[in-house]
């Protein structure tokens, strides 16, 4: 007979029948779900814990470069990127570090900071400018094919006209003119029309030699321009 059939007498025992059958299961089934929300919030505040203490990691890091204390700010790198390797924070101290070292013409350091930088970024667009900044570092160690290897991996991210203008400069150097020209006219396309720079990348473009036909897009935009 279908429950709705009994009477209210019928259905508050076969109720109470049910709860006596699978009081054990009840119990058992709160108990994993306080568990699981506990965990969760333990997971969450241990998150918040780690992303404080890798914040303050990062300005000690950034108070001591800022002091020109290379000691200090390679110790806080190191307990960045031992203690902290996952956080965004670990990517931003490398890749300042590597800025460090071009300045110092260490090309070495900056280059392998600047891959750890690319290898342990979790954030796309922070992967995007490690990834860039290894490709020219590369370029001016004369890896101009690893260079352009690397670029075919690194994430857009908003930086397509960027990383097309890198593209041409690498291939310039290769002696790649023509396909040069094709990579700045590309991040020509990609750049808007009221950018400052979009009359030094056409001088880029046009000083390769050669032709290249014009999109519309990049045909309209530098009827704006002029």
């Amino acid at each position: 007979m279908a429950f709705d059939h009994l009477d209210e007498h019928e259905q508050s025992e076969l109720v109470r029948k049910w709860m006596r059958d699978n009081v054990a299961s009840i119990f058992v089934g709160i108990g994993l779900g306080l568990l699981v929300i506990f965990g969760y919030f333990q997971w969450q505040g241990h998150q918040a814990r780690q992303k404080a203490l890798a914040a303050g990691e990062f300005l000690s890091f950034g108070a001591a470069v800022g002091a020109k204390n290379d000691e200090a700010a390679k110790a806080a790198l190191d307990r960045i990127q031992k203690e902290h390797a996952n956080s965004a924070y670990a990517a931003l101290a490398a890749m300042r570090w590597a800025e460090g070292a071009i300045v110092r013409k260490d090309m070495a350091t900056a280059e392998q900071s600047l891959q750890w930088a690319y290898d342990h970024a979790g954030d796309n667009a922070i992967k995007s400018l490690a990834g860039q900044n290894l490709a020219r570092v590369k370029l001016g160690a004369d890896k101009a094919a690893e260079a352009l290897s690397l670029l075919d991996s690194v994430p857009v991210e908003g930086y397509a006209s960027a990383i097309a203008e890198l593209r041409g400069d690498i291939l310039l150097a290769q002696g790649k003119h023509d396909e040069a020209r094709t990579a700045y006219q590309a991040s020509l396309d990609a750049l808007d029309a009221s950018a400052p720079n979009r009359q030094a990348l056409e001088m880029k473009r046009d000083d390769t030699g050669g032709t290249t036909a014009a999109t519309p897009a990049s045909a309209a935009a530098e009827k704006q321009s002029s």
